[in-house]
């Protein structure tokens, strides 16, 4: 066959679009012989109900009886089960005097009544490689993909079983489940059922938003893939809206928050891994700048009550702000993503920022660098044996030395950062070859100011000795952060401990009263 001749026989006249509540579209063509003919093509059973006969091989016509429309039903039925999308094609004669003028054909609804069936096709969409490998990590990742497609329920639970979504292929109502039963339920209900569902098949782009809403309520957070312009209201109402690049429609593309732009699923995983790489950055990041400010608050207000004295002057402040702020940025803000991450649970929308893990590690390296530097502060002279030295130039080389262990103690303090909560600090970091250079120009800074900026910075220099024991001093925060890490945090938020630990006001009127009868 010679598809663009068969096509030249016969004109169009009037189309009626595909539509996703309807599940078919039409068209009505004229031909050379001036027979009408209004064709229709969409889901499988919905066209098959709208038939009344049925076109046999031969070309002959016959009566749909119910025995025939259920053999038929069975053929779709057993294509649905191999994960084929099944498209039936039907069509009807029309007199041409029911063929409304030009002006009227706009508005025009082509008949789909007493259709003849000329067939059934069972189509194959396959996985694309590696979606079953994404759904299975999302999945171990505390991430639940659900599935809301047009297709009918068997084609659903086929294709679902094939990518993983559906473990269980015996699943029932509410796992599995069809649209026009989840739109018929009141708010209530949907909010009740909507944690269950894995797959939701025939439903319409309102059920895609109104399982959205009822997640939401449910206080999940949300993330919807589409292409479709109908697709858009349920991509602006989600959390994160995910539309395809290739596939999507502009209106799709507008309503989303971030565009798949090799319309692969697997690429979704790539977007959690890296959404929770920076949020698991900006911890580091967080941990280790309140480290380095708890420390260095306590230890010149604690020395400036205390003597009058403060070991760290502005300008070595500044130093150490330029560490923490814009190196520490640099070196922790970059580190790559891990499969590490893909470990954890999500956070959700009301956990802190800063957790309780955090909170641990930050007490340990804080109360650590304040004992140990404010010990030398007041006994240094003693502990380094300067007291030999004029009281001036040992309170030079006491306050220099203690700036440079300092500034090591943060060094070495960056490593502990990269790892919050696992014990290998150092797993990954030959990778990051900013980190490494971020460190080690910190090092070496830290060397040009205190052997040729004494000036500047109001040190002197300091004997390989004293540089030992600085390094000495800063390495000692490796162990201690390892041992830290097996130190047991509650779960429950530090605020909300407070909270429980803080005594509650009685309300005004409350003593005296008398009991509820």
């Amino acid at each position: 066959m010679k598809f663009a001749v068969e096509r030249s026989k016969s004109a169009i006249i009037h189309v009626s679009p595909f539509n996703s509540e309807k599940k078919r579209g039409g068209v009505a063509v004229i031909g050379r012989d001036s027979d009408v003919h209004v064709h229709w093509k969409g889901a499988a059973e919905i066209v098959l109900a709208l038939c009344t006969n049925w076109l046999d091989v031969d070309g002959s016509t016959h009566e749909m009886t119910p025995d025939k429309a259920n053999h038929f039903r069975k053929y779709i039925e057993d294509m649905a089960e191999q994960s084929l999308r099944c498209v039936a094609f039907a069509y009807r004669n029309l007199d041409p005097k029911d063929i409304p003028s030009e002006e009227q054909r706009i508005n025009w609804e082509l008949p789909d009544n007493d259709l003849t069936l000329i067939g059934i096709v069972g189509m194959k969409d396959p996985c694309r490689p590696g979606v079953r490998d994404a759904v299975e990590l999302c999945t171990n990742s505390g991430v639940k993909v659900r599935m809301v497609t047009g297709d009918n329920l068997q084609t659903a639970r086929a294709i679902a079983l094939e990518c993983g979504i559906l473990t269980d292929p015996q699943a029932s109502a509410p796992v599995i489940i069809e649209g026009k039963v989840f739109r018929a339920y009141n708010d209530a209900e949907r909010e009740a059922v909507a944690d269950k569902i894995s797959v939701m098949g025939r439903s319409s782009p309102n059920d895609k938003l109104l399982l959205v809403k009822a997640l939401k309520k449910n206080g999940h957070v949300v993330a919807v893939t589409g292409d479709g312009t109908n697709d858009a209201p349920a991509l602006h109402e989600a959390d994160i809206g995910l539309s395809m690049g290739i596939q999507g429609t502009e209106v799709a593309k507008e309503s989303s928050d971030i565009i798949i732009l090799d319309d692969n699923f697997a690429s979704v995983v790539k977007v959690v891994r890296w959404g929770r790489s920076v949020y698991a950055n900006i911890q580091k990041f967080i941990q280790f700048q309140l480290t380095v400010n708890v420390a260095a608050l306590i230890i010149n207000v604690v020395a400036a009550i205390s003597s009058g004295n403060v070991p760290l002057n502005a300008v070595q402040l500044l130093w150490v702000n330029l560490i923490m702020d814009t190196l520490g940025a640099l070196a922790l803000a970059t580190e790559p993503p891990t499969d590490q991450l893909m470990k954890r649970t999500p956070v959700g929308r009301r956990e802190p920022l800063v957790t309780n893990i955090m909170w641990r590690n930050l007490f340990i390296q804080a109360v650590y660098q304040v004992a140990v530097l404010l010990t030398l502060n007041f006994r240094g002279r003693d502990l380094l044996h300067l007291t030999q030295d004029t009281l001036e130039h040992s309170s030079k080389v006491k306050n220099s030395f203690i700036f440079n262990t300092f500034v090591l103690c943060q060094v070495f303090n960056e490593f502990n950062a990269r790892k919050p909560e696992e014990l290998n600090i150092f797993e990954g970091v030959s990778r990051n070859h900013l980190f490494l250079a971020v460190v080690s120009v910190t090092v070496v800074l830290q060397v040009i100011i205190i052997e040729f900026l004494g000036k500047f910075t109001s040190t002197v220099r300091l004997s390989w000795q004293l540089w030992l024991v600085s390094l000495a001093i800063a390495f000692i925060s490796w162990p201690l952060a390892l041992v830290g890490k097996f130190i047991p945090v509650p779960q429950t938020p530090l605020k909300n401990l407070i909270l429980k630990c803080w005594p509650k006001k009685k309300k005004q009127g409350d003593e005296g009263a008398a009991p509820p009868v």
